[in-house]
């Protein structure tokens, strides 16, 4: 039986910053927690931070790639690096599924393609119902896209597996 599992984190201002020590930190625990988990595909909803790393994670582990893009312009407004970063991550999917343009996800009355906040708890909740289990780097706060995205995750009764005190745990380790 396939073992499909979704990721969901937080974005690199919340983990520390925008630089390389934070993101190579985060690619070490992403490895680590999808070895742990023994998935046979990895959906990543390919935002900046977290969902980065695991899927870079997965392709490093030879495990199928899903790309749950929210909407075809998702990296517009990012950094070049970034979106060779994704863009180069999009090339070595297993698929690609531009969320909004799925009819049962569209965001209601919104342009497709482009950015609209309902897309990303869109992308979140095509994620969450097409995945057996969540891997997730959540701190506990009670708002944004994480916490929306195991919000639903609970009411389809998801099971969550959270790094996050992993990642505080071994943050000061010099």
């Amino acid at each position: 039986m396939p073992k499909i599992i979704a990721a969901t984190g937080h974005r690199l201002d919340k983990l520390g910053g925008r630089n390389q020590e934070v993101f190579s930190r985060l690619l070490s625990l992403a490895t680590v927690s999808i070895q742990k988990l023994e998935p046979t595909e990895i959906i990543s909803g390919m935002a900046l931070g977290w969902d980065t790393a695991v899927a870079l994670a997965a392709i490093k582990l030879s495990i199928p790639l899903v790309a749950a893009v929210p909407f075809a312009q998702q990296d517009a407004k990012w950094k070049q690096e970034d979106r060779e970063r994704w863009e180069s991550i999009l090339f070595q999917t297993k698929q690609i599924i531009y969320i909004d343009r799925l009819p049962e996800y569209a965001a209601k009355g919104v342009e497709r393609d482009i950015y609209h906040p309902a897309k990303l708890q869109k992308r979140n909740e095509w994620m969450v119902d097409n995945c057996v289990q969540i891997l997730a780097l959540y701190d506990g706060s009670s708002s944004g896209g994480t916490f929306n995205c195991l919000e639903y995750a609970k009411q389809l009764n998801k099971p969550v597996f959270n790094v996050w005190n992993s990642w505080v745990k071994y943050s000061k380790v010099v």
